[in-house]
């Protein structure tokens, strides 16, 4: 078992990331580096090595499916994340990692929306894309995480080997959050600097398509952790239909004792059926929920005792 293990998830990050397992080896010596390769086309596996890091590999594409993979096979006391594209300094390592040790933080986020983000960064849609993302899960769950999408982030050994990764790509932090904030983890924000990747190093993150990808994530997460709210919204929105609709229908009857539009009371009785129908299922699906979270904390108890185990494995 690691005392400190640093995960960097890398894709063609052959210009990069020499430097960043170099800055990680001199900011935490007693840390061990892990660089997970994923299909790279170019030498990022073999200049990692050379560099001092511990290289492995993640055949399945997808920034998601690297960090399941990374969680399954490293036994850490505290794990910190960092993109291997040097926009995140290593010297705030130090800082959230002892928020993990000393603190027993479950997750700490390197929040670059508080300072150079946006200034940084050159992609303006990517800068209104964070904002959205970030006021909107802090909206829907009640929080107040100040970085949603950052890849700097530090870890507890029970948030590692209890979070269930099923986002297959950049969409896996905002993931991250949304799991932390819904089973009550302690969460810290590290403000940290944030610089834009050198000249020649580009990107992975489509801004359309992955954008649609955390949003569709964000919506597919609070039907998923809130159900009783993602379906009640949905009964508020049809009784208030089925409502509108009728009254011209019953103000009719009431002066005439007619009713003219019949297809109009039918299909606002099935409307108010159906938002009755939704109300019940978010109710009935907010039970299930409950009792995941029960489990959940059992499942937390458990990993405490392996890791404690571990350790005591690992001091002999």
């Amino acid at each position: 078992m690691d005392d400190i293990a640093v995960l960097i998830p890398c894709y063609n990050e052959a210009q990069t990331i020499r430097k960043v397992v170099t800055d990680w080896k001199k900011e935490l010596p007693e840390a061990v580096i892990y660089v997970y390769d994923n299909n790279s086309t170019d030498n990022t596996a073999v200049i990692a090595e050379e560099a001092g890091a511990i290289v492995r590999h993640e055949y399945m594409q997808g920034k998601g499916n690297v960090i399941r993979r990374m969680f399954r096979e490293i036994d850490a006391k505290a794990y910190i994340m960092v993109d291997g594209d040097d926009t995140y300094p290593a010297e705030y390592g130090r800082k959230m990692v002892n928020c993990v040790l000393q603190k027993n933080a479950d997750m700490v986020v390197g929040d670059r929306l508080s300072s150079t983000y946006f200034k940084e960064n050159k992609r303006p849609f990517h800068n209104f894309g964070n904002s959205i993302v970030r006021a909107s899960i802090n909206f829907l769950f009640h929080t107040e995480i100040k970085d949603i999408m950052t890849g700097y982030r530090a870890f507890s050994f029970q948030f590692a080997k209890s979070f269930p990764v099923l986002s297959r790509g950049f969409e896996i932090e905002t993931e991250m959050s949304i799991h932390a904030v819904d089973k009550n983890m302690q969460v810290e924000n590290v403000v940290i600097e944030y610089r834009d990747r050198p000249v020649g190093s580009e990107s992975k993150l489509n801004t359309y398509s992955d954008g649609m990808k955390v949003l569709k994530t964000i919506m597919r997460l609070f039907r998923t952790y809130k159900p009783s709210a993602y379906f009640g919204t949905i009964a508020a929105v049809l009784a208030l239909l089925s409502v509108i609709f009728v009254i011209p229908v019953f103000s009719v009857y009431l002066k005439t004792a007619l009713v003219p539009n019949f297809p109009t009371l039918i299909v606002c009785g099935f409307t108010m059926l159906a938002a009755i129908l939704s109300l019940f299922t978010g109710l009935q699906l907010q039970n299930s929920v409950q009792k995941n979270r029960q489990d959940f904390e059992m499942q937390l108890i458990r990993l405490d005792h392996v890791r404690k185990d571990l350790e005591a494995d690992y001091e002999k």
